[in-house]
């Protein structure tokens, strides 16, 4: 029923917008990102292919370990972890098993490959173990996955920004765009490492904020856990093994860690910065410093959504349409906590703004590489002069920029932002991750078995992700929330019609094809599994690889030993591993 009483604000008075305060704050840091940039682009010397790319190949660890954590922890996590929580419950918050497994696994098998081959672009290694047309296959996915991760990336901070200004999604997100695009064009690698440690600390900082200052204001910790158990949002794990159960136990730490491996083990914006260190035993330390960094952020994010859900468990602000989408309630929450600290909310926009542009620049600067060493030598003969490189590399990351910040108009229509952008990701991800691993585990793969196998798997996951999210769209396949009320709202609202409930609507989603009904966490390993079967057999097939024939650095640490050798020695090869150099 509508809430009518006088005395009651409406819902546009009980919003709470920026002040002068916070948009110097917010400015501030935009300011600060583009000084950097001019240091490095004018002030620094003269900036070589090289240093555009790999920051020279000595960078240290700290640094680019915090610009891990800010290139992979974007805005979809500070925003959509808490919409997670608040929504469905703390089940999403076991996904850290698999974050440590994906540490684990990384840094024993897939890391010391790649450290060791010195590569620029990841995929270089594509063309070394099979061929050219499979490196270009390669770095298409990764093209197309980039194209379609980053609109969503810049969309969630905008949608933040939104909330606490007023202002239209589709003005905020050219203006600040342009200043990453112009910061990573002309500064490189070292401007995005070290534009990504402030826009970190940013994040940890404004996180921490208004974690503390909002479970004072709620009456304590025990009070957020009180209400967040007594609404069945704090749950134990559920250890069901029915795929189509949205989050379990082995969904998360199994399906988690393959979507987090393929993310960070063979993404060229991931690996890029692993390679600009100087030896295998940085890579790993950063590894181990962007592991603990990226637990710390997804607890903290976890929090938030609890916190949210006992701030407003009175009022649900969804509907009231207070937050006009759900990815809105962390930026609600900071507004309504920070109030009486002018700069403060600001603090906690730029922290989120943080997120995204620090995943931007490193995408863009990624695509720069992928362009150049991947689409452009590896198919003309033509030398290009170090101008000519310039002006390419520059120029791709203009266009590459300018597309996704168009492509924002698509993704505000897709729905919530976390589920969105790891279901969408299967598309490519699945195929990349094959790849990869069946050339680093699989030796008798081929190249015409590992080109049949990645596309027959790109077909197969578009057709279940778009399937999927057109089922979703159509309202076939929801998923069941928690509770929430508003019977403590003290400002006036229109309560939305409740939809009509009958019988036929768990029949009718048990009809839905069972592919589409399944977790999207599942995904990535889904698509792997397809891509190396089907390659597999293709090789088996059309003449497979003999081992022996292999360059064993281009085969993982974990099978090397259990493969035959050919005039290699297996202490030599392990040796070159830690110096980073070839037998």
């Amino acid at each position: 029923m509508d809430v009518t009483n006088s005395s009651m604000e409406d819902v546009g008075m009980a919003l709470r917008r920026f002040g002068l305060a916070d948009y110097s704050v917010f400015v501030s840091m935009l300011l600060i990102c583009a000084v950097i940039g001019v240091y490095y682009g004018f002030c620094a010397g003269k900036v070589s292919e090289a240093e555009y790319l790999m920051g020279g190949r000595n960078m240290q660890t700290f640094p680019v370990a915090l610009s891990l954590i800010a290139s992979f922890i974007s805005g979809i996590t500070l925003l959509g972890t808490p919409t997670e929580i608040y929504v469905y419950g703390i089940q999403y918050v076991y996904i850290a098993g698999g974050v440590i497994a994906m540490g684990v696994i990384m840094g024993s098998a897939y890391l010391p490959v790649f450290h060791s081959l010195q590569l620029i672009s990841t995929y270089e290694y594509l063309e070394r173990r099979f061929n050219k047309h499979v490196r270009l296959f390669g770095s298409f996915l990764f093209s197309l996955g980039l194209v379609t991760w980053l609109p969503i990336v810049i969309y969630v901070p905008a949608l933040a920004f939104n909330q606490v200004t007023g202002i239209n999604v589709h003005v905020i997100t050219p203006a600040v765009c342009i200043v990453c695009i112009f910061y990573t064009c002309v500064g490189g690698l070292k401007a995005v490492v070290w534009t990504d440690v402030i826009q970190t600390l940013i994040m940890f900082g404004a996180m921490v904020l208004i974690i503390i200052k909002g479970t004072i204001d709620v009456g304590g910790f025990s009070v957020v856990w009180e209400r967040n158990y007594d609404s069945g949002r704090i749950e134990a794990p559920i250890w069901d093994l029915n795929p189509v159960t949205r989050h379990t136990v082995w969904v998360l730490v199994i399906g988690g860690f393959v979507h987090w491996l393929q993310g960070s083990a063979m993404n060229q914006y991931q690996l890029q910065r692993y390679l600009a260190l100087p030896t295998l035993e940085k890579a790993k330390n950063a590894l181990c410093v962007f592991v603990v960094g990226a637990l710390g952020l997804i607890l903290l994010c976890s929090y938030s959504g609890m916190l949210i859900f006992a701030t407003y468990y009175k009022c649900d602000p969804l509907t009231t349409k207070l937050a006009a989408a759900k990815d809105q309630l962390l930026p609600l929450l900071v507004m309504d906590t920070l109030k009486d600290l002018p700069g403060l909310p600001g603090l906690f926009v730029a922290g989120v703004f943080s997120a995204a542009l620090s995943s931007m620049s490193t995408g863009l600067n990624s695509m720069a590489a992928v362009v150049l060493e991947d689409f452009y030598k590896a198919w003309f003969t033509h030398r290009l002069s170090p101008r000519q490189t310039d002006i390419l590399l520059k120029t791709v990351v203009v266009v590459v920029g300018s597309v996704c910040v168009a492509l924002v108009f698509v993704v505000e229509r897709l729905g919530g932002v976390l589920q969105m952008s790891m279901s969408l990701s299967g598309i490519t991800h699945g195929a990349s991750l094959g790849i990869f691993s069946m050339g680093l585990f699989l030796p008798w793969v081929n190249s015409k078995g590992a080109m049949v196998g990645g596309v027959a798997c790109l077909g197969f996951m578009s057709w279940v992700c778009l399937g999927t999210q057109a089922a979703i769209a159509s309202g076939d396949i929801s998923f069941e929330t928690k509770p929430v009320s508003v019977e403590g709202c003290t400002y006036s609202f229109v309560t939305p019609p409740t939809p009509a409930i009958n019988s036929t609507v768990e029949q009718h989603k048990d009809e839905v094809f069972v592919l589409y009904r399944m977790s999207y966490l599942w995904y990535t390993l889904l698509g792997a599994v397809v891509s190396m079967a089907v390659a597999l057999v293709t090789s088996l097939f059309t003449n497979p690889t003999d081992p022996a024939s292999l360059d064993p650095m281009l085969l993982s640490p974990v099978i090397r030993r259990f493969l035959p050798k050919k005039g290699v020695k297996q202490q030599d090869v392990d040796m070159a591993l830690l110096s980073g150099c070839k037998p």
